[in-house]
């Protein structure tokens, strides 16, 4: 006999077998669950995460729904003790690439406030109609109630992290009006923004604000899943660092970026409180602070559920010692494809130190302060590249394609449209693809089999460094093939000369 149930969405789940599972992990407070699914409480007319410490409810009081928008859509509120809007976002929106995924990916960008539910649906290649049914019957919620939600979210960061004043924070959040925000808040927490300010001061998911600096300051705790290999994200970016536009070393990486408003820049350094990152943000406009932080997350691979990642590379023998050497590896994105995409042009074949001083001049000559843009490659790429024309030929060719509207690229394409889209290109071939599908959609099941050095790790850790064979052997690796590529890299051998026709074959790893 059913003793509950457990959405999909709004959908009532038939599988007992998922419904106990999440109950399980609702009963043993399993902190490996937040933020992937949310335990509606109908007797107590409230929604939790997974770790939630108050009593667990009977199983025929719970509704497990896929996001707290759909909980917030069944006229529930959010706990006031576990807080489960303060955690990590679901994995699923990365691992998943169907078009509630897709379409989370721009809402989270901010999308909506800035384009409508009709540009969001444009975005996706769908009409707005049929978008929103799809996100309701795989989600609990249309578009709105998932902008909505996510504006909800934003304001409990501020609110929390921040000392801005209550009118500041509505429309940072991207709220209408202050009465919107406050109606919003009142509804979802049960609560004025005054009251949730004091609320997520406290408890275990408490947050001490930080100085806000001046009016387009602020500084943000970013929570991530933990375990959280902070030491290698901020080494790769450092590593990476683009002269004249980055810095960073072991604990700190900052850039400029621009967002819909206006340039912005930022600097993240670990948290020394625990599995979490602290960013500050300056911007040109308060209202691009939720976009900011949604691509500060994707860089860094936040919302990576790397408890389940590491268990299931670890059940390969071989895989196993470098995850325990490295555990809560994270795919280092990017914080916009056009610019991925330069950048691995660039970076291909030739040293990441070599790289590095090409994309600085590009930057100096070309950037005015920033990643120059493709119309600007397209005008002036060849006055300042180096290398062997074809290099050259492709790179700008590629820079025209996007300046003319002929390749766009976009962190909701589908993997299968982005990499058609790319080797659609002169110059760019499957390895480029791969690498770029990692670095900048966060694919998590990607694994460059042409590149150099991971043939060369596999082939020192005994397994096959064929195509083919590589191809086969990590199949076993799946859905989590990019972040074992993460770990090949790492264990590089001690160089060694490559015969001719295998280093024309393989792929280095870009800057």
């Amino acid at each position: 006999m059913r003793v509950g149930r457990s959405c999909e969405g709004g959908e009532v789940d038939d599988e007992i077998g998922l419904f106990e599972t999440r109950y399980r992990a609702l009963a043993s407070r399993d902190a490996r669950f937040d933020g992937q699914f949310i335990a509606g409480v109908h007797s107590t007319g409230i929604y939790c995460r997974p770790s939630c410490p108050a009593i667990t409810p009977k199983p025929g009081n719970v509704t497990f729904y896929r996001t707290a928008a759909a909980a917030h859509e069944a006229g529930l509120r959010a706990c006031k003790r576990c807080q489960p809007d303060a955690i990590p976002g679901s994995p699923d929106w990365n691992l998943r690439d169907d078009l509630a995924a897709r379409a989370m990916r721009l809402v989270q960008d901010g999308v909506v406030e800035r384009e409508g539910v009709e540009g969001l649906a444009r975005r996706l290649g769908y009409s707005s109609r049929h978008l929103t049914r799809v996100l309701t019957s795989e989600l609990g919620a249309g578009p709105l109630a998932l902008a909505r939600a996510h504006r909800a979210q934003t304001a409990r960061t501020l609110l929390a992290s921040t000392e801005l004043p209550i009118a500041d924070i509505a429309f940072a959040a991207g709220f209408g009006s202050l009465r919107q925000f406050n109606d919003t808040i009142a509804q979802i927490y049960r609560a004025t923004p005054s009251e949730l300010r004091a609320l997520s001061r406290r408890g275990r998911a408490g947050t001490t604000p930080h100085e806000v600096h001046d009016a387009g300051t602020l500084t943000l705790r970013l929570a991530a899943r933990a375990p959280l290999d902070h030491a290698g994200l901020f080494r790769f970016f450092a590593d990476h660092a683009v002269p004249g536009l980055e810095a960073g070393d072991g604990s700190r990486f900052a850039r400029p970026l621009m967002l819909p408003g206006g340039p912005a820049t930022i600097e993240v350094r670990p948290d020394e409180r625990g599995d979490a990152l602290v960013g500050t943000v300056r911007l040109a406009r308060l209202a691009d602070i939720g976009t900011a932080v949604a691509r500060i997350r994707r860089a860094f691979d936040l919302d990576a559920d790397a408890v389940a990642i590491d268990a299931a590379l670890s059940a390969d023998p071989v895989l196993a010692p470098l995850v325990a050497a490295a555990p809560g590896i994270r795919i280092a994105g990017s914080f916009d494809p056009v610019e991925a995409l330069f950048r691995t042009l660039v970076g291909q074949q030739i040293s990441v130190a070599a790289a590095r001083t090409t994309l600085g001049r590009l930057v100096a000559d070309l950037g005015e302060g920033a990643f120059p843009s493709a119309e600007a490659i397209a005008a002036h790429g060849r006055e300042v590249l180096r290398g062997p024309a074809s290099r050259i030929d492709a790179i700008v060719g590629v820079a025209e394609a996007i300046a003319e509207g002929r390749l766009a690229l976009d962190i909701a394409m589908p993997l299968a449209d982005f990499r058609a889209s790319l080797l659609a290109q002169r110059g760019i071939g499957p390895w480029t693809a791969d690498y770029l599908a990692m670095r900048a959609l966060g694919a998590p099941d990607v694994l460059p089999v042409d590149d150099l050095v991971i043939r060369q790790s596999a082939a020192a850790l005994g397994m096959p460094d064929d195509r083919a064979g590589l191809a086969q052997r990590a199949e076993r690796w799946s859905p989590w093939r990019s972040y074992a590529a993460l770990h090949l890299w790492r264990a590089r051998p001690a160089r060694v000369s490559p015969s001719p026709a295998r280093t024309r074959r393989a792929r280095r790893v870009p800057a």
